[in-house]
């Protein structure tokens, strides 16, 4: 069993209707965890890999009725260092 997670961005606030289909998202044999961030207006999946792939979990939000924005990256690289000068 491979765990990964993907975290998209959604534009408008999920619906009523939207919210009750996500509910059934979660009960997808694979989907392991499901987390909306209503201030940053994000939604995070747990799924497992050997079972579905993005683009599946992608297509179960989008259907539910989740206005995807974009797939937001997981980690941001750290900026680089600005390097010594020699005295």
């Amino acid at each position: 069993m491979t765990q990964l997670d993907v975290l998209y961005r959604y534009s408008a606030p999920p619906t009523e209707s939207a919210v009750l289909a996500m509910a059934k998202v979660r009960e997808v044999y694979g989907v392991r965890r499901m987390e909306v961030d209503e201030a940053k207006k994000t939604v995070r999946v747990e799924y497992d890999a050997s079972r579905l792939t993005e683009p599946v979990i992608h297509q179960l939000l989008r259907r539910a009725g989740l206005d995807i924005a974009e797939k937001m990256p997981m980690f941001v690289a750290p900026p680089p260092s600005e390097p010594v000068a020699a005295t």
